[in-house]
């Protein structure tokens, strides 16, 4: 009998997944909440706009077309749109098995969505990643979007967010963002990367002979900054947008220059007339289903405390470091770090049977997702894993991961960003907890946990269930010395208690 392997995510990774466990005889199940695959970085138009060009705002759409043909139609291959994992349900401890899945199948909004399980023979979770958008005062205003969402918008509708537009934040992202609004008909006024040039530099010219593997970034670069040019776009480093402004909307936006550790340099701000603010300071894994299954994090990016530089595991529960790195006490994560989840050689995590690609192991962008996605479909369909185009495979996952790196340090995230915040200034805004009563909650010795400043402030109780304000709570949170795991969320996604109630659909077994 054929092995099951269920996906979940049809992005670069969750896709390449699929195409290499069908390629190594197994039967796949792949599942993802959108309409149609691509994730993110290749959201496509709904079927009924029938674009004669659907890949007009996409980079490599020909290769993503064919495999996502070729997997769609293979025989051995079930997609499940419009399909969301609510609940991993490990087994006993020793059991060798990988966790049931709980799906919820409909439309998000549907009122009969349909309860199903699964009982894979191994999993592949390749969920990807938000935005993280830091926190400012007037980024609650309506016409103020994190930038994957203008994105998405101007890839999966054609709509532009705005006529006149700023992109700010860090990282490269920005500027495939701002190429899509362009292309989409919006006039982008400035794109502002928060890093000084020389911060940029530093990260990216070191060990430049490890950047000869990646000729594809360099000619990616040059389309979006031609681009650019062409509309006359200015990008300026080292400057962000520090206040958003207006009545009712956004109006205003106030930029300001930045120090290497992202404080204002005092006299430097300006004001610009906007209608959007497109905003992103890096990404967020999606950590709820890995944890749910059990799999180990990893924690990249320490403070000078810890003394190293490559990924550790924490304390479990734990969103510091604590001994595992050798310092004596826990201590903070320098701002910005993230955790990750911890795979071998083949993708596979401390969970028997799951496996993990693409951002929830590493932000590095499409082209490493689709490689970590390929290891992992291929290990967990059971291939030979001394193939020589595996061996292949993982040089260029190892080169991915040596990129990815260098991403993280030419495009951090300074400790000094707090300053841009005032007492009143929203920091989760499902609930409208503002920084100063959160702060007060956490400054409070009564309160004693993360458990208790959340139910005190209501902060990451929201809809959004901390999906946007978890990273920056637990941070400040960290400062503080208070540490808090914004990952561990038992329902990953919202379930009505009507569809709790009826009773799952079994998975029949097919040879």
């Amino acid at each position: 009998m054929a092995r099951h392997v269920i996906v979940v995510g049809a992005g670069p990774a969750g896709l390449a997944a699929a195409a290499a466990a069908l390629r190594a005889g197994a039967r796949v199940t792949l599942l993802d909440s959108a309409e149609q695959p691509g994730g993110q970085y290749h959201r496509m138009l709904p079927d009924a706009f029938a674009a004669e060009r659907p890949g007009r705002l996409h980079h490599g759409w020909h290769d993503f077309d064919r495999t996502r043909r070729h997997v769609l139609g293979h025989p051995r291959c079930d997609w499940w749109a419009e399909s969301s994992v609510w609940s991993l349900e490990r087994p006993e401890p020793g059991d060798p098995r990988p966790p049931r899945v709980h799906v919820l199948r409909g439309p998000a909004d549907g009122s009969r969505r349909e309860r199903r399980v699964l009982d894979p023979d191994a999993l592949v979770l390749a969920p990807g990643a938000h935005d993280r958008v830091l926190p400012f005062p007037g980024w609650d205003l309506p016409g103020v979007f994190t930038a994957g969402a203008a994105q998405a918008l101007a890839k999966g509708e054609r709509l532009v967010v705005g006529d006149q537009v700023i992109v700010a934040g860090a990282g490269p992202f920005l500027l495939p963002v701002a190429a899509s609004l362009l292309e989409a008909g919006s006039s982008v006024l400035e794109v502002l990367e928060a890093n000084p040039a020389a911060t940029v530099l530093r990260g990216w010219a070191g060990r430049p002979w490890e950047l000869a593997s990646h000729g594809g970034k360099a000619t990616e670069l040059a389309g979006y900054t031609g681009l650019l040019a062409r509309h006359r776009v200015p990008y300026r480093m080292g400057r962000a947008v520090i206040e958003a402004r207006g009545d009712g909307r956004v109006e205003e936006a106030v930029t300001a220059r930045l120090r290497a550790d992202w404080s204002v340099v005092p006299g430097t701000e300006r004001t610009v007339p906007v209608d959007a603010i497109c905003v992103s300071h890096g990404f967020s894994p999606q950590l709820e289903l890995p944890v749910a299954a059990g799999c180990e994090l990893s924690l990249a990016g320490c403070g000078p405390a810890c003394g190293r530089t490559t990924s550790h595991a924490p304390r479990s529960g734990s969103a510091a470091c604590g001994v595992a790195c050798g310092g004596t006490t826990p201590h903070a994560p320098r701002s910005g770090s993230a955790a990750f989840v911890r795979v071998d050689d083949d993708q596979l995590t401390t969970s028997p049977g799951v496996y993990a690609a693409g951002e929830i192991t590493g932000i590095g962008g499409a082209p490493a997702a689709r490689i970590e996605g390929l290891l992992a479909g291929w290990c967990a369909a059971g291939g030979a894993p001394g193939a020589p185009e595996i061996e292949r495979l993982r040089r260029r996952r190892d080169q991915a991961r040596a990129f990815a790196r260098r991403l993280a340090t030419a495009h951090p995230i300074g400790a000094a960003w707090t300053s841009w915040l005032r007492p009143e200034t929203v920091v989760c805004r499902c609930e409208e907890t503002t920084y100063g009563a959160f702060c007060r909650a956490a400054d409070d010795r009564a309160s004693g946990s993360a458990h208790a400043v959340k139910l005190g402030t209501r902060a990451g109780l929201g809809p959004c269930q901390a999906r946007v304000c978890g990273p920056t709570t637990a941070e400040l949170l960290a400062r503080r010395g208070i540490t808090a795991d914004p990952h561990h969320r038992p329902v990953a996604q919202p379930i009505r208690l009507g569809e709790l109630a009826r009773p799952p659909r079994e998975e029949e077994s097919t040879p």
